[in-house]
């Protein structure tokens, strides 16, 4: 990953995050980087997502990525997001490795919670 292209930002005052989202679509775009700011990073290779530490990723174009992103970046938690009719698809998702998988009302009713990992991980 090309360091000039990853965006990192600080949380907490010690934990860097590098952000990486394959998401396609122009408009649910600027949606994540509305919540997220500008230190996203969108792809759509799922070998661009090694180093990331949080990847989202959109099953409607992206469905058959997360094994392909899980082998890239292990330790990242990954978030997925789908329509909501697609249950195979999230299944797939959840059983390939995705950390958090969510219908896309949800994902987009509060992307910063959604991508937020777990304080226990």
């Amino acid at each position: 990953m090309d360091a000039d292209q990853t965006s990192r930002h600080t949380e907490g005052g010690n934990a860097t995050r590098v952000l990486v989202a394959l998401v396609d679509d122009l408009m649910d775009r600027s949606r994540v980087r509305a919540a997220l700011g500008d230190d996203v990073r969108f792809t759509r290779s799922p070998a661009d997502t090694a180093g990331a530490t949080v990847i989202v990723v959109d099953l409607a174009r992206h469905a058959g990525s997360v094994a392909a992103i899980r082998a890239a970046a292990p330790e990242a938690y990954v978030v997925a997001f789908g329509p909501h009719v697609e249950a195979a698809a999230m299944d797939e998702a959840r059983a390939a490795g995705a950390d958090r998988v969510l219908p896309r009302s949800r994902f987009f009713a509060d992307v910063a919670a959604a991508t937020a990992p777990p304080t226990d991980r």
